[in-house]
């Protein structure tokens, strides 16, 4: 995901959505008579800037949003984001209280399992965050370091899946969103955050000087949409949406605006 996140200001309501412009549809349980759905519920962390999240205005923007506005206009058919728990993620999507997932969402074997996806549109990394006045200039030099990542991030479970590597820190301590995890990173309680390189490079951007990404990279991403399992339809009908989004340049233009350059893949 690059440059994240404006930052901590009060969230509003965790239940607020905001209603994009698209065919005008009345719900996400009902259908059009040609069969497209006449809603869509996308859930979102809305503290992952610069992909969703709120404003100074407490209201919802990010590439993920100006995206989603962009596919509702070719498709016809609205897309309302709802801010959902990210660790109750797959839970929230398999009740059907979502329909899908679109907020920088990991690609994964694991996910994959539980989830369908729409094709990739964007690469993202996760690295390590350090402040910038810090001694550590490595991965190496974390060892018996205090880490932390955010609870159901592809950061815990690339640190989870390495027993050798989680065990040579300190303490690797889970929090619900990346914004507690900067917080306890400033006051010194954490010695390095492991996070999105777009969520990263998005607070270095917004505070120059603070905060530093050390050499290298844990893992490399792919980001997609996620669908519940077996609607094949929604898929379709989001691939070829994107499909059209990328081909017109529109995909560009919004990366150019939230990035300053083209991180669409797919093209």
């Amino acid at each position: 995901m690059n440059w994240k996140k404006t930052a901590i200001i009060g969230t509003a309501a965790i239940g607020a959505a905001l209603l994009f412009a698209g065919c005008g549809g009345s719900g996400n349980e009902q259908a059009a008579s040609d069969g497209k759905p006449t809603k869509i519920i996308a859930g979102l962390d809305d503290t992952f800037a610069p992909m969703g999240f709120r404003d100074d205005k407490g209201q919802l923007v990010g590439f993920d949003i100006d995206m989603a506005k962009a596919i509702s206009k070719e498709t016809g058919v609205d897309i309302e984001f709802k801010p959902i728990d990210w660790s109750s993620k797959e839970t929230e999507l398999n009740s059907g209280r979502i329909d899908c997932i679109w907020n920088g969402l990991t690609m994964t074997p694991e996910r994959k399992q539980k989830m369908d996806f729409t094709n990739p549109y964007m690469n993202n990394d996760q690295v390590y965050v350090v402040l910038k006045d810090s001694p550590i200039q490595s991965a190496e030099q974390l060892k018996g370091k205090n880490l932390c990542g955010q609870e159901g991030s592809t950061g815990e479970a690339a640190i989870e899946a390495n027993a050798n590597l989680k065990n040579s820190f300190k303490d690797f301590k889970l929090y619900p969103d990346f914004t507690s995890c900067y917080m306890d990173l400033d006051a010194k309680r954490m010695d390095a955050i492991i996070i999105d390189s777009v969520l990263a490079n998005y607070y270095q951007e917004k505070a120059p000087g603070k905060y530093r990404i050390l050499p290298g990279v844990v893992v490399r991403e792919q980001f997609g949409v996620g669908v519940k399992k077996g609607n094949t339809q929604l898929v379709n009908m989001l691939n070829e949406g994107m499909k059209k989004v990328i081909a017109s340049g529109e995909a560009a233009k919004i990366s150019q605006k939230w990035f300053g350059t083209n991180v669409i893949v797919g093209q």
